[in-house]
């Protein structure tokens, strides 16, 4: 197998028409891949670099699934009395229908079912972010989502994404192959982790999109790509 370049293979949850049951399923065990292997912990991370001690916080998530990651911030804030508002989009219906009957976020989230692009702010978003979003585009059209990140936040955007790499991808087909009881996570997290990023391909697209970030390697291969303005 090579990974010396990114994939471009559709993942199945590309496809907006997968239905409700399914979505739910795969949807309950990326909550579960992110509380364990660590990605919630890198989203949360993400969080505290750019909020600072601001204790009224503003948080946007693209392709927001769902709603996991803002679960996880949720609790964080709660456990740090910080005020918080949150606002979920992705443009598939069925997952926001997932992120709104969570129990475990609040009253105080927005959920948005559209393409983050089409989406125009009354008032822009202290932090935006997105996890595990990024690899399901093209170098091209991440160039664009990175630039309307910094445009439409006003402390900075943050991108908790896969490391492409043979260890983290056949560890994740073994462990799903084992585990897992969804054909959607069977299929789509190896998957990622080919359509994942090495750090040297950050450092170019976030050059041609003009923007000055950090990328940092962090565990469970994942990069968390943070720019603070």
């Amino acid at each position: 197998m090579n990974l010396a370049k990114r994939s471009y293979e559709q993942e199945l949850l590309d496809d907006i028409t997968i239905p409700f049951e399914a979505i739910r399923l795969n949807m309950l065990e990326l909550d579960t891949i992110n509380t364990y292997l660590g990605g919630h912990r890198i989203t949360i991370k993400g969080v505290k670099l750019l909020a600072g001690k601001q204790e009224v916080i503003h948080v946007c998530e693209i392709g927001c699934g769902g709603g996991d990651n803002l679960a996880a911030i949720a609790r964080w804030a709660s456990s740090k009395n910080i005020q918080l508002e949150m606002t979920g989009i992705d443009i598939n219906h069925n997952c926001i229908d997932v992120a709104a009957n969570r129990k475990d976020i609040g009253s105080k989230v927005k959920w948005i079912t559209n393409d983050y692009r089409n989406v125009n702010f009354s008032e822009y978003p202290d932090i935006i972010f997105s996890s595990l979003f990024c690899h399901h585009f093209t170098d091209e059209a991440l160039i664009e989502q990175l630039q309307w990140m910094h445009q439409n936040s006003t402390k900075g955007f943050f991108i908790n994404d896969l490391h492409r790499h043979r260890l983290a991808y056949y560890s994740i087909k073994i462990l799903t192959q084992v585990f897992s009881k969804s054909y959607l996570v069977k299929n789509d997290a190896p998957l990622s982790v080919k359509r994942g990023f090495r750090k040297e391909e950050w450092v170019y697209l976030l050059g041609k999109a003009f923007i000055n970030a950090e990328v940092s390697w962090e565990w469970a291969f994942r990069y968390l790509v943070l720019s603070k303005k």
